[in-house]
């Protein structure tokens, strides 16, 4: 995915009522800045650290640019959570993706049953649902998902656990944002009912892709696949 026009360069000064943060442009002035990550972006916060934004051209926007990354410990780490549903959508489409090859037909926001999934892919031999997910949490070498308790992302792997039974092909997808990391964990810790479920999802034939992202100010790319542990003790 390559940025449409040069982004707005700054410093993180603070995030506050959850989707809002100030921001010091390089000229000292400080603006409000949109971001999309409702979760508590546990390690992606650090006061002075610089970020990257993205001006928005609509007079009807209460916020007038859009928070896409910051610098954490030398390397960028990506926070726009629709970031990675554009990735996979545009990697899928162009044959990209070894295991998602295929398929001739890709659209965005397909619903299934009451649920709605994020990228969906069919030829005539199969139909595929993928759910895709931002992950931006570091505990050492890990990347952890959620960083928050999310009931919405449980309702999806369930979800996926239907679509599976009903001889479709079901895909969950990680998107990692950020360098530093090696392995793809669940954050037992922070919501152990989502960590159960992707197992079981994983054990009845839900297809897990945890993909490492390169993430800068021109462009972000898909990497390699991040190998995973969906047991604390494997």
């Amino acid at each position: 995915m390559i940025f449409p026009k040069p982004l707005v360069h700054g410093k993180f000064i603070r995030r506050y009522k959850r989707f809002l943060t100030d921001i010091e442009l390089d000229d000292g002035e400080i603006v409000v800045a949109h971001t999309s990550n409702s979760g508590s972006m546990k390690s992606c916060l650090e006061e002075g650290a610089e970020v990257y934004l993205t001006h928005v051209d609509d007079p009807k926007r209460k916020t007038q640019y859009t928070w896409e990354m910051i610098k954490i410990n030398e390397s960028w780490v990506g926070i726009n959570t629709a970031v990675p549903n554009v990735l996979i959508y545009e990697a899928v489409q162009n044959q990209q993706i070894d295991a998602l090859k295929g398929y001739n037909t890709v659209k965005r926001e397909v619903k299934f049953e009451d649920s709605r999934f994020d990228v969906f892919a069919s030829n005539d031999n199969e139909e595929c649902f993928i759910e895709v997910k931002n992950v931006s949490l570091k505990d050492g070498i890990f990347a952890r998902f959620p960083d928050a308790v999310t009931t919405r992302g449980k309702k999806h792997l369930e979800t996926l656990m239907r679509v599976k039974e009903e001889g479709k092909r079901a895909v969950m997808v990680y998107v990692i944002q950020r360098s530093d990391l090696e392995v793809f964990t669940p954050a037992f810790d922070i919501d152990p009912d989502y960590a159960a479920t992707l197992k079981k999802a994983c054990e009845s034939g839900v297809e897990v892709y945890p993909y490492r992202a390169v993430v800068g100010p021109e462009r972000i790319e898909l990497a390699e696949i991040l190998p995973f542990k969906l047991n604390i003790d494997e």
